[in-house]
């Protein structure tokens, strides 16, 4: 059966757990569910058809940790392993599809981790491969927690498959996914990527997944998804259990139904009775439809801008383009230069960053992807890929986390044929500049005809109309005295005609004239009352922000003039010059996650201060303040690994300062560390690992699936106050629990924290844990509490 037959005007049903029903039917906690396409390929086949039996629509191959870097230790391969499930499935299924199931590679990708996106993706595109051959009717990317990861999966499944594909991420009680992804966000990447369904699984119950959902639908123009858990986990008489029946499962469901969810299907604790009970209670409904609401935006992997609700400032200064410093930079591979530039412009008020790093002597594609890894890795706006070369925005756009803007392309035949392709493929917003062949048109009309031209042509990509925005250009005052309002025109009347947003480069307006700023920030305000949605500006000279603040005023953008009044409330702004660099001190640096200028500077406060009064007065307070930036959500997972990587190269500097002056080293105590057995899970756990180091821990890294006896033995021998046990996988909690009991039966006299996606407070209460950590910030909270003084 073909998934475009059964996905029009109806409900699909997905299968639920499969890792549940094998350990139903046998499977030791810890071992390999993968193995049983091999070992027991009955076993699967029975659970597939209980599932069909069920009325289940599709069901998942046994695949979900079938790659190759979570093999790597087993004696089965990728290919023996997706081979065998597709086939035990298609047997089982009939008539009925049959999704290729692929989880997480179980590794955290760069910035946060050390696996390169180039290398997540060649694993799944082995998976891929292998899988479409096999015969698999749909791709299933699920329970992926990076965004970053998902698109690698997805990129690999739309390049070397023609299935359709569909993906779900899972979101923690706090509404975002690990690193920080929110539903919006979500949907506007994973859409402009192509998939053909998206949606929410794992880690939470239909209770707790409602509100994403009601985000989800507002805005998805896909079929959306959901497999939610059978509720949440808990202990009972020595097992893990969940607090749903089928029949509570399946009314949380039908509610969710009426916000336009589709696509059902059951994950962690579920078995064929929710699916059956599911089923039967949508037996007199059918789909709601979805008119989500159409909105131009950027999206960094945290943070999505909407254009066109308010003005929205790109700011311009990552261009090296009459920027000695910037090229001096660049030429040097001198990255944190750049670095400052990008934290500099969003402390200024900027919304989107462009970044254009075209130098004639440089190979512009590789510092591109250089340029963009760093700048992702710091800040959460999101960035606008400039440059004149095909190659180079293709290269930008693919290793760029979330949805970017595209700086641009024109009314040229050749332009349009090489840019326009890639906004679709990977779903950017594009740039329309209103010129073609013959040049920039002096009249506001010519430049009209030129965007609708561009805005037709990327239509017929497929690129839909709120992805595309026009440039009217402007012509220098100086030269082009008269044609300086006719750019104003052009911009009221496209937007007039075609409903699109605008972008402009105010500054060009002033070039060869006497005090250009003056020149700049008239223009900027006569642009924005003629409709301008989103000016590429300097945002630190004060003038330029001085005129876009009380624009917002004045048009009610600024609704009771708060922005206005945080920002001139003091009155003591002062004119930003741009070609001042701006001195920081430590605490300022770990903030902004600038490793190399925290180990010059830690070296030059060594020459005045004792060791341990920099960690105290710069280094414990940065971090102090990004943990709770964290925990207000200002800042997410990849600023806090930066913070807490920066600190590394101060305590490293220290150390070495300490070892050669014969004074030892700095440490807070000892603290031991382990995925429990039977899980091969190790992320939490790596990013804990990171935040205790930088709080200047000890910690011994027991690695993943560590034997509950190795922890208490290595708990003896380093005679261990403090450890903290990790388990993502239901399955496993289990063995969590045995390892708390071993170590109280062996009277080691330590505390114990608990943390993983799947478990709670009062879970880690009916374990016999002294502390749940929710996350890694609380982890070192519980370290400071137990082994601080």
């Amino acid at each position: 059966m073909e998934f475009k037959k059964i996905i029009d005007n109806k409900f699909i049903f997905f299968d639920g757990a499969m890792g549940t029903m094998l350990q139903q039917a046998g499977l030791p906690i810890g071992d390999l569910p993968e193995s049983y396409n091999i070992l027991h390929p009955e076993i699967v086949y029975d659970i597939h058809k209980k599932y069909i039996d069920a009325g289940a629509d599709i069901i998942t191959t046994n695949t979900f940790g079938a790659n190759t870097l979570k093999l790597k230790n087993s004696s089965y391969d990728v290919e023996q392993i997706i081979r065998n499930a597709v086939s035990i499935a298609k047997k089982a299924a009939c008539e009925k599809l049959v999704a290729l199931d692929i989880g997480p590679i179980g590794q955290l990708l760069e910035p946060i981790g050390t696996l390169s996106f180039d290398e997540s993706y060649e694993v799944f595109k082995e998976q891929v491969t292998v899988g479409a051959a096999s015969g698999a009717d749909l791709i299933l990317i699920e329970t992926l927690s990076d965004l970053y990861e998902a698109k690698a999966a997805i990129l690999a499944a739309k390049e070397n498959c023609n299935l359709p594909v569909f993906c779900t991420l899972t979101f923690q009680q706090n509404g975002r996914t690990l690193t920080g992804t929110d539903p919006l966000t979500m949907v506007h990447v994973l859409e402009g990527l192509g998939v053909d369904a998206l949606g929410v699984n794992c880690s939470l119950g239909p209770k707790e997944i409602r509100p994403l959902v009601d985000k989800i639908t507002n805005y998805a123009s896909v079929p959306v998804m959901i497999q939610p858990n059978a509720g949440l986990p808990r202990s009972k008489n020595g097992e893990t259990v969940f607090d749903l029946t089928p029949e509570e499962f399946s009314r949380e469901i039908r509610t969710m139904a009426q916000s336009g969810v589709s696509i059902i299907g059951g994950c962690c604790g579920t078995n064929p009775d929710f699916i059956k009970a599911t089923k039967a209670a949508f037996k007199s409904l059918s789909p709601v439809k979805i008119t989500p609401q159409k909105l131009t935006t950027a999206c960094s992997s945290t943070k999505t801008i909407i254009i066109g609700q308010e003005p929205k400032i790109i700011g311009e200064r990552i261009n090296p383009t009459g920027k000695k410093k910037l090229k001096a930079a660049l030429k040097e591979n001198d990255l944190d230069y750049v670095l400052s530039e990008a934290i500099r412009q969003k402390e200024a008020g900027a919304h989107i960053l462009d970044v254009n790093i075209g130098l004639p002597e440089l190979n512009e594609k590789e510092i591109m992807i250089k340029v963009i890894k760093e700048i992702q890795g710091i800040i959460d706006i999101p960035l606008q890929i400039d440059s004149p070369n095909g190659d180079v925005i293709e290269a930008g756009v693919r290793i760029y986390n979330g949805k970017p803007m595209i700086n641009s392309v024109n009314g040229k035949i050749e332009s349009m044929k090489t840019i326009l392709p890639i906004a679709k493929k990977y779903g950017a917003c594009v740039i329309g500049l209103t010129l073609d062949e013959k040049g920039i048109p002096n009249t506001a009309e010519e430049r009209v005809k030129i965007a609708g031209k561009i805005i037709d042509t990327a239509v017929s990509y497929g690129i839909p109309k709120e992805n595309i925005l026009i440039d009217c250009l402007v012509l220098t005052a100086s030269a082009q005295q008269k044609e300086v309002m006719e750019t104003l025109k052009a911009i009221q009347l496209v937007k007039e005609k075609y409903g699109v947003k605008t972008v402009l480069g105010v500054s060009n307006v002033s070039f060869g004239l006497p005090q250009r700023k003056l020149l700049n920030r008239t223009f900027l305000a006569m642009a924005l009352a003629f409709g301008l949605d989103a000016p590429i500006t300097d945002p630190l000279l004060e003038s330029n922000m001085e005129a876009f603040h009380t624009f917002n005023v004045l048009s009610n953008h600024d609704e009771g003039s708060e922005k206005y009044i945080a920002t001139y409330k003091n009155d003591n702004q002062k004119e930003i010059s741009p070609n001042i660099e701006i001195h920081k001190n430590l605490k300022q640096i770990i903030i902004d996650g600038i490793k190399s200028d925290a180990s010059k500077k830690t070296k030059e406060l060594l020459t005045a201060m004792d060791p341990l009064e920099i960690v105290n007065t710069y280094l414990i307070p940065a971090l102090d303040f990004v943990g709770d930036q964290y925990e207000k959500e200002e800042l997410f997972l990849p600023q806090l690994i930066r913070s807490a990587e920066t600190v590394k190269a101060s305590f490293e500097v220290i150390q070495s300062y300490l070892l050669k002056n014969g004074k030892g080293s700095l440490s807070n105590g000892k603290i031991i560390l382990a995925t429990v057995q039977g899980d091969i899970h190790d992320i939490g756990k790596n990013i804990v690992k990171v935040l205790l180091e930088n709080y200047g821990f000890y910690v011994v890294d027991l690695g993943k699936d560590v034997p509950i006896q190795t922890v208490v033995e290595k708990a003896k021998e380093h005679n261990i106050k403090l450890i903290g046990l990790s388990a993502l996988m239901t399955t496993t909690v289990k063995n969590m629990e045995e390892t708390i009991k071993a170590l109280r039966e062996n009277h080691i006299d330590c505390k114990i924290f608990v943390g993983g996606a799947v478990l709670t407070k009062s879970y880690a209460d009916m374990i016999g844990a002294d502390f749940y950590a929710k996350d890694a910030r609380e982890s070192v909270a519980i370290a400071q509490k137990i082994l601080t003084k």
